[in-house]
């Protein structure tokens, strides 16, 4: 970045004005430090953002994706996913320091970070204590997510052994659809029922796409 003039390099100017002020580009060069071989660290950190969609993509990357291009060795890869790993764990430990329900923004950053981006359906359950607050997070199953594939034996195992109270229920439409369908109703009747037995509530049931959260306690479906 040494062809910028001194102001308008990343660094500089992120010290001076603050992050916010860094276009992503800018904030993922800073991460990256150097560029491949003709092309610089800038350009290189846009065309990594292109490539992949954007920086909530970059950062829901896999080890295996990131290994595919070109100028990302194994420190930047490293780097890049700790970065992801840390804005997971600080999303997640707002959670554990106050009730969900008092935090509903909280949760839909928690569950876009989780899964928004994923390339396949993904059915995670956010374990509760009984003020609430997280106490864990789960992925349980992959694939087609319905009635027939997600067990409520492994949700309700997991639950006990986590001495969970209540449950947030969430999973990921690729489709980028945010619509709850039949099958996610039925689900989550099936899911609520079960876990009633062990007197284990079920709070809420998220569709997360990249465009955000449904939720469908505040459509009247849990």
């Amino acid at each position: 970045m040494r062809e910028l003039p001194s102001d308008a390099r990343p660094r500089e100017k992120l010290l001076r004005r603050g992050p916010q002020a860094l276009a992503d580009a800018e904030l993922l060069a800073l991460l990256l430090r150097t560029g491949v071989q003709g092309q610089s660290v800038l350009p290189f950190a846009q065309a990594l953002l292109d490539r992949f969609g954007g920086l909530g993509a970059l950062l829901q990357a896999t080890p295996a994706q990131l290994a595919g291009v070109k100028g990302l060795g194994p420190a930047k890869r490293a780097e890049l996913l700790a970065v992801t790993e840390m804005v997971r764990r600080a999303l997640a430990e707002r959670l554990r320091e106050r009730p969900v329900l008092d935090s509903p923004a909280a949760v839909a950053d928690v569950l876009r970070l989780q899964l928004a981006h994923r390339a396949h359906e993904v059915f995670a359950v956010l374990f509760l204590d009984n003020q609430h607050r997280l106490i864990a997070l789960e992925e349980l199953f992959r694939g087609t997510l319905d009635q027939t594939s997600v067990y409520p034996r492994e949700v309700a195992l997991r639950a006990l052994h986590h001495g969970a109270a209540a449950v947030i229920l969430a999973h990921n439409h690729p489709s980028g659809v945010a619509e709850p369908s039949r099958a996610d109703e039925a689900l989550t009747r099936n899911l609520k029922a079960a876990l009633a037995l062990l007197d284990i509530r079920v709070l809420d049931h998220f569709i997360v796409t990249k465009g955000g959260c449904t939720s469908m306690a505040e459509r009247g479906l849990v």
